[in-house]
């Protein structure tokens, strides 16, 4: 293999003990494709990740707790893994998180976020987790992101989903729908604009990035009939993003504005609320949308589905997303390096 010293090296975290992130991680590292463009390096469970390749067959061999992140061989076939956990995996059972793989999995995270932080990886992807068990292993995070920013230091981020034809990124995102008008100011907005455009072009090399904005309300509020946060809140929103040389548009409604992202006329569509923007995303991405964390110090991607306990175990998982995550990771390291 040639130029193998400038692959970005990419950590994998193996996400809840549970559920299906061992077998798509796995399943993901039998791909030619992935050893083509990065270095893989697991962080999670050897007991875990061996059931999960005695599950699925993989024919891959484990190498624990190397120094380094190490490339295959054309005839090798093996997963580098740092074991962070000690877990039983006779003793699990798919499905059921406790307060044992919580924590287990809050350490993945953390040795991923310590590791990129201090270069030793390029980039973090990471494998879905379960909130109820992190809470019982003491860690009450909404979710992954909030672990990122608070590991991190970061104050502004937001939550960017994307495939080939389309990406959103949320101004708001864990939220009842009821709290959405009133969680929604401009400066929130205007973060969301400007942290989509910065990315789009350290990370994807897109030099001058085409934005939408939709509109919250029916019609873009039909010029105040079904609402004022068009005019009150996201319009002075897109106007200050144009002052800064942000390429912007909207607030456009959004029941034909993702018709027209999704044939190439915007390079990321800024929605309001969560529904909003991952509606249109899965109906063309449902199985291999990419997860990524805009504003962090790292670059770290995610799949975007959940830990699927109804199949964890059953070896039918499919590693689409996260194949699409290493991908994209690497992607974006090797462009921001240039």
């Amino acid at each position: 293999m040639k130029n193998v010293q400038k692959k970005p090296r990419i950590g994998i975290t193996m996400g809840d003990p549970v559920g299906i992130g061992a077998e798509i991680i796995v399943k993901a590292l039998v791909e030619e494709s992935i050893w083509e463009i990065c270095l893989p390096m697991v962080l999670g469970d050897v007991g875990v990740i061996n059931k999960a390749l005695r599950i699925t067959s993989c024919g891959l061999k484990v190498n624990v707790n190397p120094n380094k992140v190490e490339r295959r061989e054309e005839k090798e076939k093996f997963i580098n893994l740092v074991s962070l956990s000690d877990l039983d995996p006779d003793r699990l059972s798919y499905g059921k998180p406790d307060k044992e793989t919580g924590k287990a999995m809050v350490s993945y995270i953390k040795e991923g976020i310590h590791l990129a932080l201090e270069k030793k990886i390029d980039a973090l992807v990471t494998c879905p987790i379960n909130k109820k068990a992190m809470s019982l292993a003491g860690y009450s995070y909404p979710g992954h992101t909030e672990l990122l920013a608070e590991e991190t230091k970061t104050k502004e981020y937001a939550m960017m989903l994307a495939g080939e034809k389309l990406k959103v990124v949320l101004a708001t995102i864990h939220i009842s729908l009821r709290e959405v008008a009133n969680a929604l100011t401009s400066d929130k907005i205007l973060t969301s604009i400007k942290l989509s455009n910065n990315t789009l072009k350290k990370y994807f090399g897109i030099k001058k990035p085409k934005l939408a904005v939709t509109a919250l309300n029916p019609h873009a509020g039909e010029e105040g009939l079904f609402g004022a946060e068009e005019k009150r809140i996201i319009g002075p929103a897109i106007n200050q993003a144009k002052m800064e040389g942000i390429n912007v548009y909207g607030p456009f409604s959004s029941d034909t504005l993702f018709f027209y992202a999704s044939k190439g006329k915007f390079d990321a569509v800024i929605c309001m609320y969560h529904d909003q923007g991952l509606i249109p995303l899965k109906l063309l991405h449902f199985d291999d949308a990419v997860n990524i964390t805009l504003g962090l110090p790292i670059i770290r991607t995610s799949v975007d589905h959940g830990t699927a306990y109804d199949i964890a175990g059953t070896g039918k998982a499919n590693p689409k997303s996260l194949i699409n995550a290493i991908k994209i990771a690497a992607q974006m390291a090797l462009i921001s390096k240039n």
